[in-house]
């Protein structure tokens, strides 16, 4: 067990010094980022990174004797491990810049219902953005919800309120055969489901298009996941929720990241 524990301390010393090596020099980042997209020469390395050529043989030379980079054809490329590592840097440099670009988003809300998963994962956020209401167009952050909700077809959200225009975006979703499943407590399934149409709502719940998990506990978290979009909205540090910011993306990533987050709740809650 001693042998197993000394191996494995080992083995991390190395990993950190590798990280160190390749993250500590700005112009050893550049060249590897270039040589990560294609194989390239040095004269072709110093076009691209506008480096010179002097620093980019000489660190060429450093990364060989690493053996972070291989030379073949004349042309340098990146090591298997080196890709590897490399994809990880940039994923958490992503992931600092996502944190920094909305520190106010993070910092003055609570992300307790933002499990391990998906913190792990943020990087997946990396194209989204903020959209926030202004005193010029104080509705900006609903109507931008409501925009994209009715031109879904799949939905899977999280509601911790109720806006008055839900009950009908839902009626309407269901009308043209949309797919809606809904995490709910108790006090707004009874304001916003039992207020949809009985003859819509009890056929699209026959037929599996309206699915609603009602809770009994508060749940401090907005989210929608449709096949278009993602939006995370998040509760303010007092307790009330923050209905005039939300974090916004289209990107494929992004909605798979939203689709995880959602299953991670209603498996949580959801008995």
């Amino acid at each position: 067990m001693i042998n197993q524990t000394k191996e494995n301390y080992s083995t991390l010393l190395k990993i950190e010094e590798d990280m160190k090596f390749l993250t500590k020099s700005e112009i050893r980042l550049k060249i590897l980022r270039c040589l990560n997209f294609s194989p390239n020469s040095i004269k072709e390395i110093v076009k691209k990174t506008g480096l010179t050529y002097s620093s980019v043989s000489s660190n060429i030379n450093k990364l060989q004797k690493k053996k972070k980079i291989i030379k073949k054809d004349n042309k340098f490329q990146l090591s298997h491990i080196t890709q590897i590592n490399l994809e990880n840097i940039l994923d958490f440099h992503k992931t600092l810049e996502l944190i920094e670009n909305y520190e106010k988003f993070w910092n003055k809300h609570n992300i307790d219902f933002i499990n391990h998963n998906a913190q792990q994962n943020l990087t997946d956020l990396y194209s989204a953005q903020l959209i926030e209401s202004t005193s010029i167009d104080i509705y900006k952050t609903h109507n931008t919800i409501k925009k994209y909700l009715l031109n879904s077809k799949k939905i899977k959200a999280i509601f911790p309120y109720l806006h008055p225009d839900y009950p009908k975006i839902i009626e309407t979703l269901l009308e043209n055969n949309g797919e809606i499943e809904l995490i709910i407590n108790d006090t707004i399934y009874n304001n916003l489901i039992l207020k949809i149409k009985e003859e819509t709502r009890q056929e699209a719940i026959k037929n599996n298009k309206l699915i609603v998990h009602s809770i009994k506990k508060p749940v401090n978290i907005y989210l929608t996941s449709c096949e278009t979009h993602m939006s995370l909205g998040l509760f303010k540090n007092d307790g009330s929720f923050d209905q005039n910011r939300i974090l916004f993306s289209s990107n494929e990533r992004s909605i798979k990241w939203g689709n995880q987050l959602f299953q991670d709740i209603k498996n949580k809650l959801v008995r």
